[in-house]
């Protein structure tokens, strides 16, 4: 059985249960060449899973698509590509269906689930030796990101996540790892994130890799392991910092989570809870927020926090 987001616990089994019925309400018909009758597909020697998901993505989807099967194609990987697409309405469905190809799977849910139900579908579907995750705006320009994403996670087995560097469309620095927030950094980036870039991209820090505390969930990779290790995404979060939440809980199970600043990856980030104040989306971000500080009991201050990932980490050794 799959762990509760939060870890093993009193209410694991009730989770799980809720979770599982869940996903059977609104798992649809698989669409594309291959598709299957049912939810459950036999087991195959697959590398790598990539998990998109869509919501009304019809105006980067089919760049992101085409990029990354141009990479995956050449890398002479196994692969898989799941999009589950979150009931748009401005004809993603439509540019899906003109990329059909037998390594594709498109799950229309018909509505929006937010990010974490989504994208756990995809994990719990998942053949993959290891997992990409990715949004809908990534685009792949750099030969062979992934497989050297692949090769970092295969040397390094206590690296739980590996993420690459993200520049926007124009070239420019883009801030896709950070510290685990605090109230006041929330606050700060919220306000001043261009500012932070802006200064952070002036920054020659080189390319190798180094640990961090997340990595925004645009484009991941892990161990199908670490998946089974961790659990899944925490569904009680709608849209986000569900990548904040399971980088800590990553690092709490004696992980590393590493970015890779000479793999680079373009990221159009729509940021659709930063363009409008009071949209549903930033209300969510905000309830995700408060949920997210309850849950791992810090607000203003960290020190717990990375004592708590130190015992981890020397358990693990």
């Amino acid at each position: 059985m799959v762990a509760a987001p939060g870890g093993p616990g009193e209410h694991e089994s009730a989770w799980a249960a809720q979770s599982a019925t869940r996903a059977a309400q609104h798992l649809p018909r698989y669409s594309g060449p291959d598709a299957p009758a049912g939810p459950c597909r036999a087991r195959a020697a697959v590398n790598l899973t990539c998990i998109l998901l869509t919501w009304n993505s019809a105006a980067y989807v089919e760049r992101c698509l085409r990029s990354v099967c141009a990479d995956l194609d050449d890398s002479g990987l196994r692969y898989e590509l799941i999009v589950i697409d979150n009931g748009s309405t401005d004809g993603t469905l439509d540019v899906l269906a003109t990329l059909a190809r037998p390594e594709l799977l498109v799950i229309p849910l018909g509505h929006n689930t937010g990010t974490t139900f989504s994208r756990n579908i995809g994990l719990r579907m998942a053949r993959g030796e290891y997992i990409a995750i990715l949004d809908s705006d990534i685009e792949i320009h750099q030969p062979d990101a992934f497989h050297r994403v692949m090769g970092y996670l295969q040397a390094h087995p206590q690296a739980g996540i590996a993420a690459p560097q993200l520049r926007f469309p124009s070239g420019r620095y883009q801030k896709t790892t950070d510290v685990f927030p605090t109230l006041t950094h929330k606050l700060r980036r919220f306000v001043a994130l261009r500012a932070m870039e802006a200064q952070e991209g002036q920054l020659d820090r080189g390319d190798a890799p180094r640990d961090v505390d997340y990595a925004v969930s645009a484009f991941w990779m892990l161990p199908r392991a670490v998946v089974a290790r961790v659990g899944l995404l925490d569904e009680r979060i709608f849209y986000a910092p569900e990548d904040v939440d399971y980088c800590l809980r990553v690092a709490l199970a004696g992980l590393r989570v590493v970015y890779l600043p000479e793999v680079v990856a373009t990221h159009h980030a729509q940021e659709i809870s930063r363009r409008r104040v009071l949209s549903k989306s930033f209300r969510e971000h905000l309830k995700g927020l408060a949920y997210f500080y309850r849950k791992h009991g810090f607000v203003w201050r960290l020190g717990a926090v990375y004592r708590r990932i130190a015992q981890a980490r020397a358990a693990t050794v």
